[in-house]
């Protein structure tokens, strides 16, 4: 059985989400926490975020939990194409 199309979306889909973190974590830095975008984004990461953030202690003004967040969702992404590559 061919995966292809399946492969291609877990591989969108991961990159989109990777960048809308990206995206979320720049934003933060310029926008104010109550501007639309940057609560629209926030809606859409913070689900994610937040067991990271219990887990992960701040290392000072720095939150790596973004950073986290994209290794593991690089990481399960490689896993599932690989896994349906096997078959």
């Amino acid at each position: 059985m061919d995966f292809s199309v399946l492969i291609v979306l877990i591989n969108t889909l991961s990159q989109i989400f990777i960048w809308i973190v990206i995206a979320s974590s720049l934003l933060s830095f310029f926008l104010p926490p109550y501007h639309p975008v940057r609560e629209a984004l926030d809606r859409i990461i913070d689900p994610f975020l937040n067991p990271i953030r219990r887990l992960v202690p701040n290392a000072g003004m720095f939150d790596f939990s973004p950073l986290i967040l994209i290794i593991a969702v690089q990481l399960i992404a490689r896993i599932l194409i690989a896994i349906l590559i096997s078959f």
